[in-house]
């Protein structure tokens, strides 16, 4: 990263560009930064409409802080895994947790979620959630319920009958799909409305709209989802070398 680590007066540029609307590139372009750096900078800090120059820059310096506080007797901070940059994970965990809850989820849910798309195995008991999290058990069992509940993750049995959990190529597809459903819900509640109101009426016209464009995009949805599962499902069972069954391929 060029120059080091962002200063106060970097940030407070981050802050006037995200104010006149600039483009992540171009606030990139001004400080000659990579934009990676100033994404990764804005979304971990409370994302494009709630970042404040001086707050990222103290939480920031209190992160430091803490990586530099030597670990308790008896802790030992995990190897590296495929000679990754542990402190380059770490910021993209929180970016990511951050993106996460800019989009409406809980911040412990989002952590979790956050911590199984990033691991290699893609599932976590929750006992390795507590550790890795540094959270108590309580909060781990909540947040997967929530995202259990949610269709964002799955939990199954391992050989030795402890609960994991995990995510998957299915549970991307079960939780589109459960998200489409809950369109179509609302589209079905418009056209109550419809009927409610009046037909020939402003607000009933309104709710017309609303249903026909919520069933429209659910629609499209539902049916890239089902794609999708089928040609990348397709792709992954291919061998290698090989060439994927014809009835798959014509699709």
């Amino acid at each position: 990263m060029p120059g080091g680590r962002l200063t106060q007066q970097e940030r407070q540029q981050i802050a006037l560009g995200l104010a006149d609307g600039l483009a992540y590139a171009e606030i990139a372009r001004r400080l000659d930064r990579p934009t990676s750096t100033v994404t990764r900078e804005v979304m971990r800090n409370g994302g494009p409409t709630a970042y404040r120059a001086d707050l990222a820059h103290r939480a920031t310096e209190r992160r430091t802080r803490q990586r530099r506080q030597t670990p308790p007797r008896g802790t030992q901070a995990p190897a590296p895994t495929h000679g990754r940059d542990a402190e380059a994970v770490r910021e993209y965990e929180e970016m990511f947790t951050t993106l996460l809850m800019g989009q409406g989820l809980p911040k412990m849910m989002s952590r979790v979620l956050t911590c199984l798309y990033t691991t290699d195995a893609g599932s976590l008991t929750a006992s390795e959630l507590v550790q890795r999290l540094e959270v108590s058990p309580a909060s781990v069992s909540k947040a997967v319920a929530f995202l259990e509940s949610q269709g964002l993750i799955r939990r199954e049995r391992d050989e030795r009958r402890r609960e994991r959990y995990l995510v998957d190529d299915d549970v991307f597809y079960q939780s589109t799909i459960a998200s489409a459903r809950s369109s179509a819900q609302l589209a079905e509640a418009a056209r109550q409305g419809v009927g409610v109101l009046g037909s020939d009426t402003p607000a009933a016209a309104r709710l017309e709209n609303i249903a026909r464009f919520v069933d429209f995009v659910a629609e499209g949805i539902t049916r890239a989802a089902e794609q999708a599962r089928e040609v990348l499902h397709t792709k992954a069972r291919t061998p290698s070398g090989g060439t994927a069954e014809p009835s798959a391929e014509r699709g």
